[in-house]
């Protein structure tokens, strides 16, 4: 996972300090947005040809690492 987890990164001076994949300008809420259109990965990849399938994994892993914190209930 951390392998793949390599391929996101920040630099406060691209995207707005947003995650982005290698460098690019393509952020990881972009990936995240056309699954969420309904896409596919095949699909994605025709969109976005500069994207490999780990940099699509990566971004999954990536969100879904950010969302798995504990809730703390008073």
């Amino acid at each position: 996972m951390e392998e793949l987890l390599r391929r996101i990164t920040i630099n406060p001076e691209q995207c707005g300090g947003r995650p982005c994949i290698r460098g690019m300008r393509i952020r990881v809420k972009d990936v995240l947005d056309l699954y969420a259109s309904g896409l596919n990965t095949e699909q994605i990849l025709e969109e976005m040809p500069d994207l490999e399938k780990e940099d699509l994994q990566a971004s999954l892993q990536y969100a879904s690492k950010k969302l798995d914190h504990p809730v703390i209930a008073a």
